[in-house]
């Protein structure tokens, strides 16, 4: 695998785990404050970046030895409020930025695994992005998120709100691999 590819894999790992630690944080902290669905947003989300980890990892399962692995996130619980900003900007700086720049790499290196693994992560965190700013809307007005059941995919993270569909949009996986947060 070229060397530049394996960096944004290790770079990507990096950040979507802490992202799924963050996230079950967070949850925890909303639940305090009575956002009991916001909670369970997080959780949800929460899973699906461990989706996108555990993607990029078996992609970089030959690669062995050691590396420093640098992520941007945000660190630290403050209000829901807060919190769901903070999630906020990390999704669209995933969608922006990092995951379109890693993706074109991984193109134009032929690494179609990689590229693979990036899209997955890109096209879900659209989702992630768009429920966490509804969240935030409500709970800006001092309300819960009003969420159905949070389907997630196993196989790619795709996120949605409501019933599962019939087939994931990203990866085509059937219905029968979401996992439903009730």
């Amino acid at each position: 695998m070229h060397e530049m590819t394996a960096t944004n894999l290790r770079s990507a790992y990096g950040g979507e785990s802490m992202a799924h630690m963050r996230y079950r944080t967070w949850s925890g902290k909303a639940e305090k404050e009575g956002y009991s669905n916001v909670a369970r947003l997080f959780r949800a989300i929460a899973f699906a970046e461990e989706i996108h980890a555990n993607g990029h990892f078996s992609v970089l399962r030959r690669q062995g030895g050691a590396c420093g692995v640098a992520a941007g996130a945000g660190f630290g619980i403050g209000s829901t409020s807060q919190n769901l900003a903070g999630a906020i900007e990390g999704e669209t700086f995933e969608v922006d930025e990092m995951y379109p720049a890693y993706k074109a790499v991984a193109e134009a290196q032929d690494e179609k695994r990689a590229a693979h693994s990036f899209y997955y992560a890109l096209s879900a965190e659209k989702t992630h992005a768009a429920m966490y700013a509804k969240a935030k809307a409500a709970v800006d007005k001092g309300k819960d998120a009003k969420l159905g059941a949070i389907q997630v995919c196993e196989v790619c993270g795709y996120t949605a709100d409501g019933k599962a569909p019939k087939e994931c949009p990203v990866c085509k996986a059937k219905g029968n691999k979401f996992r439903a947060f009730e």
